[in-house]
């Protein structure tokens, strides 16, 4: 019975893990819509999305210069939440594994 509560356990951190990197992902998508939809820059969704991007897009918000700023955009702010999802999901894997 203890073991079950320690899987159980483990799970739901994992799932919370797993949650959050989608979270982030989905903030950084949305902000890659707002810009190529050209969403006015002071509504504030967009403020914040675009916000909360730069802060969570960590060293990939200027990676990548296209010399296009919507392929720009999309570069950066998806190869950061493709790196998200990826990381969270590495340590989702191991937080259910471990043990």
């Amino acid at each position: 019975m203890a073991g079950y509560h320690v899987d159980s356990g483990r799970r739901t951190a994992a799932n919370i893990v797993n949650l959050v990197g989608t979270g982030l992902a989905l903030v950084l998508v949305a902000h890659i819509v707002f810009v190529l939809a050209g969403a006015r820059p002071d509504h504030p969704v967009a403020t914040w999305a675009a916000s909360w991007s730069d802060v969570i897009g960590l060293w990939f918000t200027n990676m990548f210069s296209t010399g296009d700023s919507d392929f720009t955009t999309v570069l950066n702010y998806g190869s950061a939440a493709v790196f998200w999802l990826v990381v969270t999901g590495v340590v989702a894997r191991v937080l259910r594994n471990v043990g």
